[in-house]
């Protein structure tokens, strides 16, 4: 059977290597190297040492990844001839691509690997800006990676910054979670007699610094609280502070039930900064709904139930069974489709079978009656009951309107129905609206809005004229309300 040998050429200088190894590089004739850029290389030619590197092919592609597939196809044929060896920089298990690659495709060729070892970069690295590795560090590729991966509180090493494209797309990548102003250090040939660490600020990274295949760029642990703030686990922290018995004093009190309402009150403040298009309002609106859900978390937390990992591993598992299309193997051509299949995984989800399931039960019995209404109508509409137009709805408007009229004429007479009647007219609008793909509690909140606007005028008018609103007539107020109109208010 065939081998491999797999050898690691240190970080830098022949007298990194091992006697074992530098025997191993000098002694055999089929020596392959994945490339020959690397200092040790220079002082191997020196020794007499020939060999087979494989940088042509780097010329040859745009991609690192069709060029790494190339390398290993050529190893795995000729060690299918007659045994090889095959060096790479600094350890042959660290950030080496190749060596994955032959480790998951040799044994189906019959070829068996071995290991030579080899100093990683890592010490050197360490050394260069003394740290000690147990306080805790990421290792990340600079071609492949994004905010989400960053551990900010950790030493970080992002490695493969060979060129100043690279640099520039690490650079915009840690701006996500740092300010432009954080110093973060280069470090050039680790390790070696030319070895140099520069310390420079983060937006300067692609400027003025000249980087390759021997930069590593260094990110020192954030220490700074304020930084951490976009940190997910920094806001558990707040919230399980908040929540301590050194904490707030109205969070440790509030309950599952206690804290009802502000979700809902939350929730519509979200949909009011939507319909103003205020993205900054937004984003603290969204905020206050997140707090919402941080302060249950914590609470199931305390109470040994459940804690935010359970909700988000609940969510992410919902996502990916009801988008089968997206994760699995089912198509779904359109949106109608999509709805079509969630409804029948729902089915699925539930274990019952649907004829001794009321279909009202999917309305939730905690919504505003507005919402609730247009649930309600939702769910009678998919089995098909249902108008096929708002026209005969419109109709049934007018009949619970006229309803309604008699009712409050009956009214005089000693006869209360009057607040049904009403709810009637309510429940037969949303059904036109919902007819018309309009949104009845969407359509209300922004009536309600340009309500407050006009209003606003009203008021505002009633200022200027030195007076309060009582003391202006109905017309006069009437009149600044035409105004407001006119202005588009």
């Amino acid at each position: 059977m065939n081998q491999i040998t797999v050898v690691g050429i240190g970080a830098g200088s022949l007298e990194q290597l091992s006697i074992g190894v530098y025997r191993l590089l000098k002694n055999n004739p089929h020596l392959y190297l994945r490339t020959k850029e690397h200092p040790v290389v220079e002082q191997l030619v020196a020794e007499g040492i020939t060999f087979t590197s494989f940088d042509d092919i780097y010329e040859k592609y745009d991609q690192f990844n069709d060029v790494y597939e190339e390398i290993v196809n050529e190893l795995l044929d000729k060690a299918t001839e007659l045994s090889i060896v095959y060096a790479v920089p600094g350890h042959p298990l660290v950030a080496e691509k190749t060596v994955q690659l032959l480790m998951d495709r040799a044994p189906s060729r019959g070829i068996t690997l071995e290991f030579a070892g080899g100093q990683s970069f890592f010490d050197a690295t360490f050394q260069a800006v003394r740290i000690d590795p147990i306080e805790g560090f990421q290792f990340l590729d600079g071609t492949n990676f994004t905010a989400d991966d960053l551990n900010v509180s950790q030493h970080i090493f992002i490695g493969q910054v060979y060129d100043q494209f690279v640099a520039s797309e690490v650079k915009i990548t840690l701006m996500e979670m740092l300010p432009d102003t954080y110093e973060v250090f280069i470090i050039t040939n680790a390790g070696l007699n030319n070895e140099t660490v520069t310390c420079i600020p983060l937006h300067l990274l692609d400027h003025g610094w000249t980087v390759n295949n021997l930069t590593t760029i260094y990110v020192p642990p954030v220490k700074d609280e304020e930084i951490l703030y976009k940190n997910f686990s920094y806001l558990k922290k707040v919230i399980a502070t908040l929540r301590s018995p050194e904490g707030c004093p109205w969070d440790r009190k509030q309950t599952h039930t206690s804290l009802k309402k502000y979700l809902i009150e939350e929730t519509y403040e979200v949909l009011e900064a939507i319909d103003q298009g205020d993205d900054e309002h937004l984003v603290e609106e969204l905020g206050d709904v997140l707090l919402q859900i941080m302060l249950h978390a914590q609470i199931g937390d305390e109470e040994g139930y459940f804690n935010i990992q359970d909700i988000i591993e609940t969510l992410n598992a919902k996502m990916i069974r009801r988008h089968p299309h997206v994760f699995g193997e089912i198509i779904a051509n359109n949106a109608e489709e999509v709805t079509e299949n969630w409804k029948k995984i729902k089915e699925l989800e539930k274990g019952k079978d649907a004829t001794q399931v009321s279909i009202m039960s999917k309305v939730g019995k905690g919504l505003p009656a507005l919402l609730q209404a247009y649930e309600i109508q939702k769910q009678a509409a998919a089995v098909g009951f249902d108008w096929d137009s708002y026209e005969p709805a419109l109709e049934k408007v007018k009949e619970e309107w006229q309803e309604f009229l008699n009712e409050l004429q009956n009214e005089k007479d000693g006869k209360t129905n009057t607040v049904m009647e009403f709810g009637d007219v309510l429940f037969a609008l949303v059904n036109v609206a919902r007819l018309l793909s309009i949104h009845p509690e969407e359509a209300l909140v922004q009536a309600n809005q340009k309500f407050l606007k006009r209003f606003a005028h009203v008021e505002e008018k009633a200022r200027k004229n030195g007076r309060s609103l009582s003391e202006h007539s109905l017309e006069e107020l009437d009149s600044f309300w035409i105004e407001a109109k006119e202005l588009g208010l």
